[in-house]
């Protein structure tokens, strides 16, 4: 039954991994895990994502939970970037898949993807050693990259904020927002808030920690205080969202200094 959920591939790759010696290649040892991370058990699963339990059987559940179609969903993302993007980075990027796509729409552009787990980077990777693209995959917070500030064109998030404390959703679009360059788009896709607000047990069957805060808040609202304008959110499919904002070409700060 396992090998059914996740599928030949991932099986063999679940089998035949030393997975403790691959997920310590992935580790940047300046990152802390913080507690909302490393407390909940993230669909149940003991240890959330940082198992490789929840790195394998991420895609299938994931594919489950984004009706009508996880692929047509994703690329919704994809047809709002306004631009033709140098680079572009990922955040919260799990086993890859709408990194993949960025970089296949995208083939010039340099694409990184950042996740906080290792073992949903060693999925990343070996996703994109198949599909046979090269991207830059880093382990960190999307909080708290490090990575030099308007060095991006875009910056996404696919079904990050759900699983996040909302201060923390907040402190992703700052750190977006000082990571993106002027002109430059945050495209934020996940659960429907609206919607979720009415569908607590669809939270409670996908044992969701954070889903039912994030259903109460509005990110429109979380990125118009990061400093983004002409946000808008659009509905997705059955139960999504998508949300985009522009950084101003004259960042409002630089007059207060």
């Amino acid at each position: 039954m396992f090998g059914i959920l996740i599928g030949r591939e991932n099986l063999r790759l679940f089998e035949s991994l030393d997975w403790q010696l691959e997920s310590d290649r992935w580790c940047n040892p300046a990152v802390a895990y913080p507690t909302y991370y490393t407390c909940p058990a993230f669909h149940g699963i003991e240890n959330g994502y940082l198992t490789e339990v929840a790195a394998i059987t991420y895609d299938a559940v994931t594919a489950i939970a984004t009706p009508p179609h996880e692929t047509w969903v994703r690329r919704q993302l994809l047809k709002a970037v306004n631009t033709s993007p140098q680079r572009i980075l990922d955040l919260g990027c799990g086993t890859g898949s709408t990194t993949l796509l960025l970089k296949k729409m995208f083939p010039t552009a340099d694409v990184v993807g950042l996740d906080l787990s290792p073992y949903m980077l060693i999925v990343a990777e070996s996703k994109a050693q198949r599909a046979g693209i090269e991207i830059d995959w880093q382990h960190g917070l999307a909080e708290g990259t490090g990575l030099e500030p308007n060095s991006f064109d875009v910056v996404t998030a696919s079904f990050l904020f759900h699983e996040t404390p909302p201060h923390i959703a907040q402190t992703i679009l700052n750190e977006g927002f000082r990571l993106v360059r002027p002109g430059g788009q945050v495209l934020i896709l996940d659960g429907s808030q609206r919607k979720l607000r009415r569908l607590g047990w669809l939270i409670h069957l996908f044992r969701e920690p954070y889903s039912a805060v994030y259903a109460a808040g509005c990110v429109d609202d979380w990125a118009k205080a990061a400093g983004f304008e002409q946000v808008k959110t659009q509905a997705l499919g059955w139960i999504h969202q998508l949300t985009q904002g522009t950084k101003p070409l004259t960042d409002p700060s630089v007059h207060q200094l």
